[in-house]
């Protein structure tokens, strides 16, 4: 297409100085690393250590037990937690969207519950160390003597 010489030329809303701008302020963001996580279990739960695959079933809803007994009951964080994202990214293979469809459709067919959401990490800590039953995960820096580490996140 030509364009005369009293047409002006079209110009992109992020173009020149902005448009660099706008590229390097998105490729800080993404390239920042979110903390460490790791799946936790009450200080008192007998639940012993998982491996990445019981990691995966368990927040896919796939085991049903966990390890030394008991149903688990799930924690999540937000939806809009970058945490949570990393997290399902890492150890199930799936974005979190993909994981909450999962879990619909499980929920939808009758074959699972999905994890319940907190408000934070501090959520997790608190009903993870009240019930042995109950897994959540959190950033490592969270850790204290309330909750035990049964899977680091690599």
């Amino acid at each position: 297409m030509t364009r005369s010489k009293t047409q002006p030329a079209l110009r992109h809303p992020l173009s020149g100085a902005t448009a660099i701008a706008t590229t390097l302020l998105l490729a800080t963001l993404w390239a920042t690393p979110v903390a460490a996580q790791v799946v936790v279990v009450g200080a008192k739960s007998p639940a012993a250590n998982l491996s990445k695959e019981q990691a995966s079933d368990l927040f896919l809803g796939k085991l049903t037990s966990l390890p030394g007994g008991g149903a688990p009951e799930l924690m999540d964080l937000p939806e809009s937690s970058p945490v949570r994202e990393e997290f399902y990214s890492k150890v199930t293979g799936k974005s979190a969207a993909q994981a909450k469809a999962y879990w619909s459709k499980l929920s939808f067919t009758g074959k699972g519950t999905p994890p319940k959401e907190a408000a934070s990490s501090a959520d997790i800590k608190k009903a993870v160390g009240g019930n042995p039953n109950a897994v959540g995960y959190i950033e490592k820096t969270a850790v204290d003597a309330s909750v035990k580490v049964v899977f680091s996140v690599q």
